[in-house]
């Protein structure tokens, strides 16, 4: 267990951070957020660039006022987005061309661009703009994408104008290739980052994959930096992950399965849409003592979601987050009392992770 000091406060860790993408954790409000105890939340420098724009925020006094906020901020570089756009973008040494998901607009990002706009974000850590290579992916691809990450991680650094309040992270890849996770950081450590983050996991590979890659690259990572996977959310993932020295997590599945009326339990993944709910008032998990939990049925949270009603929306999604906090608030207790590993056979038994690979 370690904490992470921020200008907005401390991060208790391993922790997983609520994405808030467009400057708002979807159907949540940060009193909502602080109610669960949300120590940090992601957001995404992308989107924020497409829509309001980054000087909009920045005139506002920066993405803690806008959003109404005043605890810590990450924000990514907008890297994985643009890469997404397989077909609306052009790679560069300079940069990427891409054309906005919204109109069409052709835009351009470079690391002096992403820092720019997440200084003008002011959020607590950001990210340095990196690429992120698709699974699977050819050596010399992956080789080539690594190398040019690595010259952008340099030229972040280089424009980054605020050192003294916004921490930057780097950003590790190498795809599914040891040697080339070991180059990536080996190359990036020698930069003297506050921080680092495993970039290029959960993008469809097998579990299996993703902990090898992790085993092989976390050792390689300065003691009493932070540790950051990006993308990572399920139960097993961030169980596993914290065994292997992770520090953070980020991931939209807790709410996008919300909005589909799929909810996380102790004893397993729940889809509250299902007939035989009809008639259960019970809670959605007796064991949890969040606020859905403690006030709504599973009868009325079936009805709301059948009857495509925001309001039950908003209870799974409370509940999907709460649950994940929680599950990070016994991941530290487990290592703090030195039974991590007990602790995962006795949540994978019980979650049915053993014999669901799905995850969550």
């Amino acid at each position: 267990m370690g904490r992470i000091h921020t200008p907005h406060g401390v991060i208790d860790s391993p922790a997983f951070m609520p994405v808030g993408t467009q400057a708002t954790v979807k159907t949540m409000s940060p009193e909502e957020l602080k109610m669960m105890d949300a120590h940090i939340i992601l957001s995404n420098t992308y989107h924020l660039f497409i829509r309001p724009g980054h000087e909009i925020v920045r005139r506002a006094g920066g993405l803690h006022k806008f959003m109404n906020w005043d605890r810590p901020i990450l924000t990514d570089s907008g890297g994985f987005q643009v890469f997404s756009l397989s077909n609306m973008r052009k790679i560069k040494e300079e940069g990427v061309e891409f054309r906005s998901h919204l109109n069409g607009d052709k835009l351009f990002l470079s690391p002096e661009k992403a820092m720019e706009i997440q200084n003008a974000l002011g959020s607590d850590i950001m990210m340095a703009f990196d690429e992120c290579a698709p699974y699977p992916a050819e050596y010399d691809y992956v080789k080539q994408s690594l190398e040019r990450t690595t010259r952008w991680a340099e030229r972040c650094l280089q424009a980054h104008a605020r050192p003294h309040d916004q921490a930057l992270f780097a950003i590790i890849q190498g795809g599914m290739y040891e040697d080339l996770r070991r180059q990536s950081a080996a190359d990036l450590t020698s930069m003297d980052f506050p921080g680092y983050a495993i970039g290029g996991l959960s993008v469809g590979e097998p579990k299996d994959i993703m902990n090898r890659m992790l085993e092989s690259t976390v050792p390689l990572l300065p003691h009493g930096k932070p540790r950051y996977l990006m993308g990572v959310g399920s139960p097993d993932a961030l169980i596993d992950g914290s065994i292997r020295g992770i520090d953070m997590f980020d991931c939209v599945l807790p709410t996008r399965i919300a909005r589909n009326g799929t909810t996380m339990t102790s004893s397993g993944r729940l889809v509250i849409r299902n007939a035989k709910f009809a008639e259960d008032f019970g809670p959605l998990d007796p064991e949890c003592s969040c606020y859905t939990c403690t006030n709504y049925s599973r009868a009325y949270i079936r009805h709301l979601i059948k009857a495509d009603e925001t309001f039950g929306i908003r209870l799974t999604t409370y509940h999907n987050l709460h649950f994940l906090l929680q599950l990070m608030r016994d991941v530290r207790q487990a290592i703090m009392e030195d039974r991590l590993l007990d602790f995962r056979e006795a949540f994978f038994t019980k979650y049915g992770l053993f014999e669901n690979t799905r995850g969550f």
